[in-house]
């Protein structure tokens, strides 16, 4: 018997018992923006619940009880706007989202939340709101972004990339796999990303300054999609996948403490 894994499908009742049996929830959040001449304005929306969602399926085959949210769309998306196609919400608004989401799902009960990120735009925010909501709610919040959290499954599939970027290899292979008809493989020979230097690279680490994409890469893509094909693409959604159940499948990561006690000097 095949268990429902997703949050819209079920009816209140099922998920109030969900909540009674301790159900991790997971909420993928990802971005509409521009990918390049080749991709879709909602990759970082349709990988991130994809992987969300079978990452979910492989945790529920083990018996452990989880849930996974309705995919955020939108999150923070202005270095991608001078491209067009791209909607995005300011900090604020983004993390009042988020806020609202986790409170909610807190009140019914559920006592453990993973932010799963799809959209590297989102990642400093996303870490912003768990450290905001875990003491706030008094749950352990999760956040992570899934390329890194499979970073090592993911360079051990790519051929011309050390890890995911935007539009490139890993995105357009996946991309392939799930939907090829979304992908204008014509148009991949336009898709040259004449990336501008990093700022660890003039610099070294430590520094940060915001750019828009269109500084950095005159067609918006960073990485190499010529590489990409849809067999790399279902290893890497594979491999993933599976590397983020194995992380949420460990009873420590879920029992380590995480509120203070009193101190007694």
């Amino acid at each position: 018997m095949t268990v429902e894994i997703e949050w819209r499908r079920l009816r209140a009742d099922e998920l109030r018992r969900k909540a009674e049996e301790d159900a991790i929830v997971i909420l993928p959040v990802g971005s509409i923006e521009q990918h390049g001449p080749h991709l879709p304005v909602e990759v970082d929306t349709m990988l991130g619940e994809t992987v969300a969602l079978e990452a979910a399926r492989r945790v529920a085959a083990q018996g452990e009880p989880i849930l996974v949210l309705p995919m955020l769309w939108t999150g923070l998306s202005e270095h991608h706007m001078s491209f067009g196609g791209t909607i995005t919400l300011d900090d604020s608004t983004f993390l009042a989202v988020l806020r609202c989401i986790c409170k909610s799902v807190v009140r019914h009960g559920f006592r453990r939340i993973v932010l799963l990120n799809g959209h590297g735009g989102n990642d400093n925010a996303m870490r912003v709101a768990a450290d905001m909501l875990t003491p706030e709610l008094e749950v352990p919040i999760v956040q992570f972004t899934y390329w890194y959290a499979a970073a090592e499954p993911i360079a051990a599939i790519l051929e011309t990339q050390t890890g995911l970027r935007h539009a490139c290899e890993a995105e357009t292979s996946m991309m392939m796999a799930l939907r090829p008809d979304l992908v204008a493989r014509d148009r991949i020979p336009l898709a040259k990303s004449n990336v501008t230097p990093e700022v660890s690279e003039l610099v070294g680490g430590g520094m940060y300054r915001w750019r828009t994409l269109s500084a950095m890469s005159a067609s918006g893509v960073v990485g190499n999609p010529e590489a990409a094909t849809p067999e790399k693409g279902q290893r890497l959604i594979d491999g993933i996948a599976d590397e983020l159940a194995r992380k949420l499948l460990n009873k420590d990561f879920w029992t380590l403490p995480f509120l203070s006690e009193p101190a007694h000097l």
